[in-house]
């Protein structure tokens, strides 16, 4: 089972999109323009690592792909929660985005190689 190694990543795409889930609901009930974006991405975000921790533990030929993409998604996500870091719930997903950025482009780099 070689997806087995790639289990840190597949936490840490789990455990972003719970907080990114936590932080949009959150975000809504601020109900605050500014905030937008940021629930935008959110979701975006949430989605996007709930699909690559599926696809990492099935050993989808596309995971590496998909970690790719993942990375990309947690970065811009991560940046636009920094910007209302001034919100707990905003801090919390931004450091779980980049968190899971580093982990999927080290497991992109892992499965390249």
């Amino acid at each position: 089972m070689a997806y087995q190694k790639y289990d840190t990543c597949i936490d840490l795409c789990e455990a972003c999109s719970k907080e990114c889930e936590q932080c949009v609901a959150e975000c809504l009930e601020e109900n605050d323009q500014t905030l937008k974006q940021c629930i935008q991405l959110g979701r975006d975000c949430a989605d996007i690592c709930t699909l690559s921790a599926n696809l990492m533990s099935r050993g989808s030929e596309f995971a590496n792909q998909m970690c790719s993409l993942c990375a990309d998604v947690c970065k811009a996500c991560g940046d636009e929660c920094n910007n209302h870091k001034q919100m707990e719930h905003c801090k919390r997903c931004a450091d779980a985005c980049y968190q899971c950025e580093t982990e999927c482009r080290n497991a992109r780099m892992a499965k390249a190689a």
